[in-house]
């Protein structure tokens, strides 16, 4: 869980409210406590994964932004060719390159950014990984209990399921034509009329 999906919102209100029902129905008090420790295990992991990777990203942006300024500065001292003769003894001057080179804020700015979000990207997801199987490890600790997890999350499944063809069912039975269903009709009428 990265910080990216850290700022995503719930996608359905109503799932997380039938999944509250299930909770509170199916499962005892220590099923429930059990869960919010494995997700709280699942928080920790993402969240110390992001920082991790957020500090190991500007970490190594540094690095890679001083390594960048010491080749700069070693170039600068060594004297260049201007020029290069060939066998033939015809001559092609060489364009001077210290300006693409030089280190700007606008590079070392891009560099920041791009390994701080690469580190935090990376570091979430695993940490992201890390904690759910430190979650998984959680509840599988106690067989009664994750045997009641199981059989609670089947009920929500079945339950969320049986809402979905309530709602296409009624989405059938509201239907009114479609365009397709209009142009086939359309399209028959000009075939019986061509026929005649």
């Amino acid at each position: 869980m990265s910080i990216f999906a850290a700022f995503r919102s719930s996608p359905n209100e109503d799932l997380a409210k039938i999944g509250e029902e299930h909770m509170q129905k199916d499962l005892k008090p220590e099923d429930r406590a059990l869960l919010r420790k494995a997700a709280g295990r699942v928080s920790t992991h993402a969240t110390l994964g992001s920082l991790l990777g957020l500090g190991l990203g500007i970490a190594l942006a540094y690095r890679i932004r001083s390594n960048r300024v010491a080749l700069y500065n070693a170039m600068k001292v060594v004297s260049r060719p201007t020029e290069l003769v060939f066998a033939n003894g015809a001559r092609e001057p060489l364009p001077d390159l210290e300006p693409y080179l030089r280190p700007t804020r606008w590079g070392d700015a891009a560099t920041y950014t791009a390994f701080s979000l690469g580190g935090l990207f990376l570091g979430g997801e695993m940490g992201f990984i890390t904690g759910t199987a430190a979650a998984s490890n959680t509840i599988m600790s106690d067989p009664d209990s994750r045997r009641r997890i199981e059989d609670a999350f089947r009920l929500f499944q079945a339950d969320v399921m049986r809402r979905q063809l309530t709602s296409l069912e009624a989405t059938i039975q509201d239907r009114s034509p479609s365009s397709w269903d209009k142009l086939k009709g359309q399209a028959s009428g000009l075939v019986s009329s061509l026929k005649d």
